[in-house]
């Protein structure tokens, strides 16, 4: 009796032993599989910007990137020229053109300063500047440059002249600013969101977009927002401001 009972203890530790040997194994693979989504996760965004040079970039409707822009501790930093002649401008453009999109980059603007972040624009022969074609969010020192007191939808993070923000959510100037974009024609939505806080929202199909920009200084132009699919641009105004991690999705 003794030695049934000795075997029937054997034979229960070893199947516990067993058992307690594919633990880890499972653990192993849901460990394995989160990592694989996470890292899935982040294949899904594109860097535009490696902080290093200004490959993917050119200045609009040029084939490089003057010596206004500098690269500074892993960002973009435009600084205007002293004298320019008329008509010269220095906005930066992406090679590549994008439809559906999330767009994620940190911006920081100097005092006073005025600048802008486009997409749908197209280098078209008969035009001069991306704001032709690409409707802009703002990049605003709200506090020191006038178009802060110009009117809501001139402050920074703006659908500019169309949406404004909710509320004034920018950091003091000198610091920098996480705003992410998202243009979706699938769901007509249009998002920005500023250092984590959603602040605009709106159409992105006609006809409520074709409404949106018939009560704007854009009702008459022949080119603005007419392409779903364009080039992202970050806007020489005149003023010093930065840009880094600089980064896209697709959707």
């Amino acid at each position: 009796m003794k030695k049934v009972v000795l075997i029937i203890f054997i034979v229960a530790m070893t199947i516990s032993c067993k058992e307690k040997a594919k633990l880890p194994i499972k653990e192993k693979m849901a460990d394995d599989k989160a990592k694989t989504e996470t890292e899935a996760s982040f294949e899904e965004w594109k860097m535009l910007f490696d902080g290093k040079s200004f490959e993917g970039w050119h200045e609009y409707k040029k084939t490089k990137v003057s010596d206004n822009w500098k690269i500074e501790e892993g960002a973009m930093v435009f600084y205007p020229p002293k004298e320019r002649k008329k008509g010269e401008s220095y906005n930066l453009v992406s090679d590549n053109e994008y439809t559906d999109f999330v767009l994620s980059l940190e911006w920081r603007i100097s005092k006073a300063g005025n600048s802008g972040i486009f997409w749908g624009i197209k280098e078209l022969d008969e035009l001069n500047q991306p704001y032709e074609t690409g409707p802009e969010i703002q990049v605003l020192d709200n506090d020191n440059h006038p178009d802060g007191k110009n009117g809501e939808s001139h402050q920074a993070g703006a659908l500019y002249d169309m949406v404004a923000p909710l509320r004034d959510v920018t950091r003091p100037v000198g610091e920098w600013n996480l705003c992410e974009i998202s243009i979706n024609h699938k769901t007509n939505t249009g998002v920005v969101v500023l250092n984590n806080v959603e602040i605009v929202q709106f159409p992105v199909n006609n006809p409520e977009w074709s409404e949106m920009v018939s009560k704007s200084k854009f009702a008459d132009w022949e080119h603005f927002a007419k392409y779903t699919t364009g080039k992202i641009g970050l806007q020489d105004h005149g003023d010093v401001v930065a840009f880094r991690n600089i980064k896209v999705k697709e959707l």
